[in-house]
């Protein structure tokens, strides 16, 4: 490959220069106690700042209590949960990569158990030790599923109210340190379901029409906006499609992407999915860059920057998307679960760090060392 891949050519958004065009997917721990980061955290974030990833967006936290996916999710719903995000923040940006932090409410799939505790409703046996369950919300009240906790429908001071909740996690991040902002408006939680026909049954400014179901989410952005500082970049993580016949289609999507570029928001994050309800799937199935192509349309017919998801595997992949206009960003998650490093790994393959530099000092050198030996070595046997 010759010149410079784009995959590691830095990206100016806003006064925020990430270093490169790779970013770790927001991916819960469900590790935290009573919303407070822990060790885990600290080891978990900082190890792909090491690894070479650009922009780290820490996983979603919750702007109030009841907000919480699970009894393990991270919060910023109180002031005394600030310094172990101030942490996380020092411990990426010391290893030169970006903070983000996705701030987010589960809504109706609030007060479930951890995965790999069953991943569905508190049940007896979480009560047992004491993972007790909590009131959810939605906007309407239809559960998530058969068997879920019927949400309560919040009515409009409810709403006013879980608004102020976004501001107010929003000043904290700013006390954390954080450089990036995502909103979470995807995966069937708070924000997707004000979006979604299939879980917004309301009759009131805020269900309906397209223009009432984006109501909440535009509000969201509205009043986060002016409260996040205007040089640094505020992203909405959303899906795009809903997979689901009689849900959400990607028309929609661009519709909103368009309405949030107008209230300031810089990046969509593309995703989809998540949400519940009877009908046909229409999700195509998981394939090596399956989502790429929502982001792709809502850049090109929405004139915004966005990040492409959906097992992203190789720097070959992740370089295509970007050479194509696909996105300006491309979003890995259990990948790089698998490789904390494999930002360093791609610019090895695409030729953008033949020295290892990029690395670590106390690995880059010895990587190096390694390297020229083995090429002398190759050198001596040849001749």
């Amino acid at each position: 490959m010759t010149g410079r891949p784009l995959l590691f050519d830095p990206l100016q958004i806003k006064d925020i220069e990430l270093p490169n065009r790779v970013v770790l997917s927001p991916m819960c721990q469900y590790s935290a106690i009573d919303g407070m980061m822990n060790d885990h955290h600290f080891v978990h974030y900082s190890q792909f700042a090491m690894g070479g990833t650009g922009l780290i967006i820490v996983e979603a936290t919750g702007v109030e209590a009841r907000g919480r996916i699970t009894h393990g999710c991270v919060g910023i719903w109180d002031d005394g949960q600030i310094d172990a995000h101030k942490r996380v923040v020092e411990l990426i940006k010391a290893n030169g990569a970006v903070a983000a932090l996705q701030i987010a409410h589960a809504g109706r799939k609030a007060s479930c158990q951890r995965p790999w505790e069953g991943d569905g409703p508190l049940e007896e046996k979480d009560f047992a030790r004491g993972d007790l369950a909590w009131e959810v919300v939605a906007p309407s009240a239809v559960p998530f599923a058969d068997g879920w906790l019927m949400p309560r429908e919040l009515s409009t001071a409810d709403i006013a109210d879980i608004i102020d909740n976004w501001v107010a996690a929003t000043k904290r991040a700013i006390q954390a340190g954080y450089d990036v902002l995502e909103i979470h408006s995807a995966h069937g939680y708070l924000s997707h379901s004000f979006l979604s026909p299939l879980s917004n049954r309301r009759g009131d400014k805020y269900g309906g029409s397209l223009e009432n179901r984006m109501r909440f989410t535009l509000e969201v952005a509205e009043a986060v906006r002016p409260v996040w500082p205007d040089n640094k970049p505020l992203f909405t993580r959303i899906s795009c499609v809903d997979g689901i016949k009689g849900g959400r289609e990607i028309e929609e999507s661009v519709a909103l992407a368009k309405e949030l570029k107008a209230r300031g928001v810089d990046v969509i994050d593309c995703s989809a999915g998540g949400i519940a309800g009877e009908g046909e799937n229409t999700m195509a199935p998981p394939t090596p860059g399956y989502q790429v192509g929502y982001a792709a349309q809502i850049r090109r017919e929405a004139d915004i920057m966005t990040q492409a998801v959906g097992m992203v595997l190789s720097a070959s992949q992740a370089e295509t998307i970007l050479t194509s206009g696909a996105a300006d960003l491309v979003s890995l998650a259990r990948e790089s679960l698998r490789n904390p490093y494999w930002a360093h790994h791609a610019a090895e393959a695409l030729g953008a760090d033949p020295g290892y530099n990029a690395w670590p000092v106390q690995y880059g050198h010895w990587l190096g060392n390694r390297a020229k030996s083995m090429y002398s070595g190759r050198t001596a046997a040849a001749d």
